[in-house]
């Protein structure tokens, strides 16, 4: 099975015990300080798949290591552990991470422009796109790409608004040669 949709499935199961609980904003928290910290801390990943290491040492190493996050987390991680399948907290951290934005009515967009935008510039495009694609709000990050020329090209998911002046330039060559 692929990875991606085995961490989809611990990281549903987790949305649901945060939802049921009414822990959601503490364990996004912790979701995203154990993401950073394996990220941070790569030799960890390694030192899990070491063989001489028992089961019981790297719990032990778990538990110590993740001491401050909530039950919830800790045993999640563990499990997963047990099951041999520790590598996938990162992708599980982003499932997670996705389901927590997805609940709260937030999209995550890129926004190619040829210059930076500016604040206002972003907020006024997460108004105006938010509503387009059902959500309350949108995450934008400002990629420049001087090959637009001007105007904006949005990407939300797979969707794509394209409003640069390239993109004109090709839709019109497009119509001129069809």
């Amino acid at each position: 099975m692929n990875q991606e949709v085995i961490a989809k499935r611990y990281a549903s199961a987790l949305f649901q015990i945060a939802l049921e609980q009414g822990q959601l904003d503490r364990i996004e928290e912790d979701v995203r300080a154990v993401r950073q910290a394996l990220a941070e801390n790569g030799e960890f990943l390694s030192l899990l798949s070491y063989p001489k290491l028992s089961f019981d040492q790297k719990k032990a190493l778990i538990r110590e290591a993740f001491a401050g996050v909530s039950t919830p987390v800790q045993n999640t991680l563990l499990l997963l552990l047990e099951r041999h399948r520790f590598g996938l907290v990162p992708e599980l951290a982003e499932q997670f991470l996705a389901l927590v934005d997805d609940a709260r009515g937030i999209a995550k967009a890129v926004a190619y422009s040829a210059r930076p935008l500016t604040d206002e510039e972003l907020q006024a495009l997460s108004d105006v796109f938010a509503k387009k694609v059902g959500k309350q709000t949108l995450h934008i990050e400002n990629i420049v790409d001087p090959e637009l020329i001007g105007g904006v090209k949005l990407r939300i998911g797979n969707r794509i608004y394209d409003g640069s002046v390239s993109g004109q330039l090709e839709r019109i060559r497009r119509q001129l040669i069809g």
